[in-house]
């Protein structure tokens, strides 16, 4: 693997076209194609499957065949196996709720990103030092901008620092400030039934919130 391949670099390169994570909890095969391109279009890199939707890893072989640019994979990922159904599946992204050391260390030896769940500065820490690629703070509605800010404080500078959970165009300024570094969005741009019509307006509207 050359330098330029490295998960850290993939991740980088997605995060530098947009820092939003798409989670598509509750997505179906048949729905991927057309909500894929609903946000690959409006500008988002990173797409999100959780596991506990319905024949999520159809779903991301679906979306990673169609959408090999994008920085594809699966939420909710619990455990080693699950990490390695997923990277069966094409998936290079692994995000978890929580910080398993085991999910970590799984992913980092398939060469996937893995973005694990903090809500505390000791957790932060120990999954960084485990290797994390970043850090998913959730939920959001339980970290405010002032944790993150404290948080911010003493993590690393290049640690990437993205709430998740209630987030909307509308409170992302104020979680920047503070020193969010992106962010991941769920039912306020994904939910079940949604057309890939509704679910790219709102796509948009994320994007133009976040360029301010």
């Amino acid at each position: 693997m050359n330098a330029l391949s490295t998960p850290a670099n993939t991740l980088a390169q997605a995060m530098a076209q947009l820092p939003l994570i798409a989670i598509l909890r509750g997505l179906t095969p048949a729905e991927a194609p057309a909500i894929g391109e609903a946000l690959v279009s409006s500008g988002f890199a990173i797409i999100e499957v959780p596991l506990n939707s319905p024949e999520p890893l159809q779903s991301i072989a679906t979306l990673t065949r169609k959408f090999p640019q994008a920085l594809i994979g699966a939420g909710t990922v619990l455990n080693a196996q699950q990490v390695k159904d997923v990277h069966d599946a094409g998936g290079r992204l692994v995000v978890a709720p929580n910080f398993n050391p085991a999910v970590v260390a799984q992913a980092l030896a398939l060469g996937m990103v893995v973005l694990p769940g903090v809500a505390t500065p000791t957790e932060a820490f120990a999954a960084l030092d485990a290797g994390a690629h970043g850090l998913k703070l959730f939920p959001a509605e339980m970290i405010t901008p002032a944790t993150v800010k404290a948080m911010r404080a003493v993590l690393p500078k290049t640690a990437a620092l993205m709430p998740v959970g209630g987030i909307t165009p509308d409170n992302m300024a104020v979680y920047r400030d503070a020193g969010a570094t992106g962010f991941g969005l769920g039912s306020a741009l994904y939910s079940p039934g949604r057309s890939a019509q509704a679910v790219q307006q709102q796509a948009q509207a994320f994007v133009m919130a976040f360029k301010g």
